[in-house]
């Protein structure tokens, strides 16, 4: 059976049931930090290479300038980061890292503090996908910190895991 869908909003509203975890993938590039916030970020899509996912609007005038960068740090963002993912998402670009604490890696690759995990990733390949673009990351890199959990998202709301 097909269904057509006719009112985005609700088609956004019913996909918010599925909970997301969220990454920031930033970069120094020119020597200015930008940062792009994502919850379509997948694991597990290849081993070998070992390769993540993500997409991200065409209309993102972010992407174009992280992409640019030789290596793109990737933070899975920990529960803590609450108060400062909507603001490293902000339209404002100016006020993004104000008072985020964040590291530098030796490749332009930059992390937020706090991570669960930071992955040291370079662009594997661009998919077109509708109004999306896919991104393939090659994972060349990795730094686990176990004792952050992470921030999920689920009905557009932050939350954390607790166990059953």
């Amino acid at each position: 059976m097909t269904t057509q869908i006719t009112d985005e909003s609700l088609l956004k509203d019913a996909l918010s049931q599925f909970p997301a975890g969220v990454v920031a993938l930033s970069a120094t590039v020119q020597d200015e930090r930008q940062v792009l916030v994502a919850s379509s970020f997948s694991v597990g899509i290849s081993h070998e290479p070992p390769l993540v996912l993500f997409s991200v609007q065409k209309s993102s005038s972010t992407w174009p300038k992280i992409k640019d960068a030789p290596f793109i740090g990737v933070s899975v963002m920990g529960e803590d980061h609450h108060p400062v993912c909507r603001q490293l998402a902000s339209r404002d670009k100016a006020k993004r890292f104000n008072g985020v604490e964040t590291v530098s890696g030796e490749r332009n690759d930059l992390y937020i503090s706090g991570s669960p995990l930071w992955l040291t990733c370079s662009i594997h390949r661009e998919i077109d996908a509708g109004d999306h673009i896919l991104i393939l990351l090659q994972v060349e890199d990795f730094r686990s910190h176990s004792v952050h959990k992470p921030l999920v998202l689920h009905r557009s709301t932050f939350g954390r895991l607790d166990p059953l």
